[in-house]
């Protein structure tokens, strides 16, 4: 059975969530020395975190993009990451709004420090699934409690990156080598918040393409490029 169209999955404890981003050396390697993003990282943008591992892989080439050869798992606070869901607001409005919807989209997008959106689902070989996998982007006072107060700890996993690829590219099995990501147990006011399917009950939509295989093709949003996916 397919996942709901629109649900959280990431490495998660009882505390912590696990988010994945992609940096230049010269701002990764400061990074997981002091175990937390300090200069030259740049507060001053915003920063998108991903709790898909294969999105991450899709959006950086497998560690190959220019400025995002090195892959980092921030484990930052539940609380933190929940702190950030409840104050977001959609990149974009909905396809549906109207005027009176678009307007109220512009001004909860002027209060919030907090960007969310939802991109298709990737698999091992990068292809699109027929549902989705959020993306967060932080900005303002979200980039400066994700750096002070949030982080967990900080791992660089670009060798386990390259070892993903390889196994990928011999079409040898990549289970043991992926993260375990699991719904994250998202409370209903915050399901609310980001636009997550509820209970599962909304249809992903997909088409069929050549060769029987279900998928949507759509292309990540521009908008999620930004610091850090020089960096991201």
């Amino acid at each position: 059975m397919s996942p709901p169209y629109r649900q959280i999955r990431a490495v998660h404890t009882d505390d912590s969530v696990t988010v994945y981003q992609a940096y230049d050396p010269s701002i990764a390697g400061p990074a997981v020395a002091a175990q937390r993003f300090v200069p030259p990282f740049k507060r001053e943008r915003m920063t998108w975190i991903k709790p898909s591992f294969l999105w991450m892989m899709y959006r950086c080439g497998w560690a190959a993009k220019p400025g995002q050869s090195r892959v980092l798992a921030i484990e930052i606070t539940r609380e933190g990451f929940e702190w950030a869901l409840a104050r977001s607001c959609p990149s974009h409005p909905g396809r549906d709004a109207g005027d009176a919807g678009r307007d109220a989209w512009a001004r909860r997008l002027r209060r919030s420090p907090v960007r969310v959106q939802w991109d298709p689902e990737r698999d091992p070989h990068l292809n699109a699934l027929p549902y989705r996998s959020i993306q967060i982007g932080l900005s303002g006072e979200a980039v400066h409690r994700y750096a002070d107060d949030w982080t967990v700890s900080i791992t660089d996993v670009t060798d386990r990156v390259h070892d993903v690829h390889a196994a990928v590219r011999a079409r040898a099995q990549t289970a043991g080598l992926l993260p375990v990501e699991r719904p994250y147990p998202l409370p209903p006011d915050l399901a609310r918040i980001v636009g997550a399917t509820a209970d599962g009950s909304e249809p992903a939509p997909a088409r069929t393409l050549p060769g029987g295989a279900a998928r949507t093709r759509v292309s990540p949003d521009g908008t999620a490029e930004s610091h850090g996916e020089r960096g991201l």
